[in-house]
């Protein structure tokens, strides 16, 4: 039986007070350091004493309208976003990433570079600004785990500093999950399943809400493009259509794998191309919308 995933304790200091300034981010017994900054505040954040360590760096910002991420390394980080300040003009925020006592050697910043733009490019939400994919350097199997150990914590701490970048969506397909399913002992009930349809346009699409995601599952179809008022979900659609979570078959998209979403609107919006009350638009077999089954079922936990 799989243990569940342990908690963490993550501690975010707004450095001036302001949800949308400069911040840090440190979590419990991790070394790792995170500053993230407006680049309006970019003198301020390199006159920090960390700025001056060896680490790794994300730039993020469009470029035509799309997202961009650059991710660099250096012993001194903040020689090298100086550069970028010249040499970039189209990001607007900067990740600094070092830890504390400056313990990061120009190896260790070289490795995790190579392995955030590997994850970069796998997740393939965010296109990367770098010309090249660097290889990794020779590390002692020593150092390779601590180094793995440092990028999952930094991963779990990203996302807190608003950068989804590297949050893998795609899941295992259904028959997979049900293989694991039946190497434990737990008899465990299969997760309820939804379904949307948009007549008008010949599409379907089958849901599961599984470990509190949303999973749009795998020959489902969509829209080809979105056709309705641009909302919050439209940029989701087309990161979709960039990464080929959605390919295009015919006149329409084709969910190329399993993807998790963080609501079933998020859900029905990309596949309906224009925003669409999932709340209602999902149905399971019994013909019950995802809204009245959500309501019966914390009615039933009251009763508990």
């Amino acid at each position: 039986m799989t243990s569940p995933a342990a908690g963490r304790s993550l501690e975010l200091y707004y450095i001036d007070g302001r949800p949308d300034g400069m911040l840090t981010a440190e979590m419990f017994n991790w070394t790792g350091h995170v500053l993230m900054t407006p680049r309006t505040q970019l003198s301020q954040a390199l006159s920090r004493t960390e700025a001056g360590y060896a680490g790794v760096y994300l730039l993020l910002g469009e470029r035509e309208g799309e997202p961009l991420l650059y991710v660099g390394e250096g012993e001194d980080i903040s020689a090298r976003i100086k550069s970028h300040d010249v040499g970039k003009d189209w990001w607007t925020t900067a990740v600094l990433v070092t830890t504390a006592g400056n313990k990061l050697n120009k190896a260790h910043v070289r490795y995790l570079e190579a392995r955030l733009i590997e994850d970069a490019k796998g997740v393939g939400r965010t296109p990367l600004d770098n010309g090249t994919n660097p290889a990794r350097p020779t590390l002692s199997e020593a150092d390779v785990s601590k180094m793995e150990a440092f990028l999952e914590n930094l991963l779990i701490v990203l996302p807190a500093v608003r950068v989804d970048t590297f949050i893998q969506r795609a899941r295992a397909p259904r028959a997979a999950a049900a293989a694991v399913l039946l190497t434990t002992p737990l008899v465990v009930p299969p997760p309820p399943l939804f379904h949307f349809e948009v007549k008008r346009h010949g599409l379907r699409a089958t849901a599961r809400l599984e470990n509190g995601e949303f999973i749009v599952e795998a020959g489902s179809t969509a829209r080809k493009r979105w056709e309705g008022v641009p909302t919050t979900y439209t940029p989701l659609h087309g990161e979709l259509v960039r990464s080929g979570v959605l390919r295009e078959e015919g006149d329409r998209n084709v969910f190329a794998s399993d993807y998790a979403f963080t609501s079933p609107s998020a859900a029905a919006a990309v596949i309906a191309g224009r925003s669409t009350n999932g709340a209602i638009s999902w149905v399971n077999d019994n013909g019950q919308t995802y809204k009245d089954w959500e309501a019966a079922r914390l009615k039933g936990s009251e009763t508990v």
